[in-house]
């Protein structure tokens, strides 16, 4: 059986002709592995971060870096702020697996409305808030085939459902029950389509680096697709809400209501959004989902985890509000 991890030792000699120095990993993400170093390129040192795909494991969907790699290529035309990509290697996988070396984008990763120990500005973050939807209308507004995804397969809002239905198949019926029930209502009342738009699959502020109130960049699309700008959108909506998870952040009433961040999107983006509550019960259903493989996974291991325990908790009236928003 092949290694997940990778040998620092060999990752090093696979960059060797960047020069690089100081490879360390990066904490975070679990579809694929990343480290800071330095490197240099055109003659220049200059901090980059290096995205590998697990050793072993086959690299695909969102093991796929190099598809990562070709979706932040592709934005670097377009307004969306992304860090550059610098230099790819395919690798032999599983046993070498692919890599990509992008841009080290300095700034602040915070989720304010979940994180308890933020300590930016609320004012500073509720105009990066903002920002983030114009952002996130922007990435909306880029064409597809203009950008050359255009060949990309299509995501439906039936396989969104499909897919965090098939998660929850997997969990203990008691952290969220019931769920059936969500799932049944959202396919017999699914709105009509939007022209797709490239998604990023988990846009909310803790995927973005912020210089200030501005973001800086858009990082973690291990989940990229094309599909309804709404699926997105109701994302972003339901994590800038803080009614979803009820935790005692500094940020809690002091950050644009989900009413004001829909106002600026609309406004970026030049129309008005049709059928969002869909959209946002769709991404309670989610979150459901997403959680509770988290809790499952946690309580499999020795140590517990005090954070999943805790959302656990809140999944029922995750799905409650799913209900709610459908009916």
């Amino acid at each position: 059986m092949f290694e997940i991890e990778v040998d620092v030792k060999v990752l090093q000699g696979r960059l060797a002709g960047l020069l690089v120095e100081g490879l360390h990993p990066l904490s975070g993400g679990a579809s694929s592995l990343s480290y800071a170093a330095t490197a240099t390129i055109e003659g220049a040192a200059r901090p980059v971060v290096v995205k590998v795909a697990p050793a072993g494991l086959a690299p695909v969907r969102n093991r796929d870096v190099l598809r990562q790699a070709r979706l932040l290529r592709a934005l670097a035309a377009t307004a969306v702020p992304v860090p550059e990509v610098l230099w790819e290697d395919p690798g032999a996988p599983p046993e070498i697996p692919p890599l990509f070396v992008m841009s080290y984008v300095e700034g602040t990763s915070l989720e304010p409305l979940f994180d308890i120990d933020g300590d930016d500005p609320s004012d500073v973050v509720a105009v990066r808030m903002h920002d983030a939807a114009r952002v996130l209308a922007t990435l909306h507004g880029s064409d597809p085939d203009g950008i050359g995804l255009g060949g990309e397969q299509r995501t439906t809002t039936s396989d969104e459902i499909d897919r965090w239905t098939r998660a929850l198949e997997t969990v203990d019926s008691a952290l969220a029950p019931d769920w059936q029930e969500v799932a049944a209502t959202l396919r017999a009342t699914q709105p009509a389509p939007l022209p797709p738009a490239v998604l990023h699959g988990d846009f909310r502020l803790g995927n973005m680096l912020a210089d200030g109130d501005a973001i800086a960049a858009v990082i973690d699309w291990e989940i990229w697709s094309l599909g309804d700008p709404r699926v997105d959108l109701g994302w972003f909506l339901v994590n800038a809400d803080p009614d979803t998870y009820r935790r005692k952040t500094p940020y809690a009433g002091l950050l644009p209501t989900p009413a004001e961040l829909v106002r600026t999107y609309e406004q970026h983006a030049g129309y008005q959004v049709p059928d969002l509550h869909w959209f946002e019960a769709l991404a309670c259903f989610k979150s459901t989902a997403t959680w509770s493989l988290i809790v499952k996974h946690a309580r499999r291991r020795p140590v517990p985890d005090p954070l999943a325990e805790e959302v656990a908790g809140s999944l029922p009236g995750l799905l409650e509000r799913a209900r709610h928003l459908l009916g």
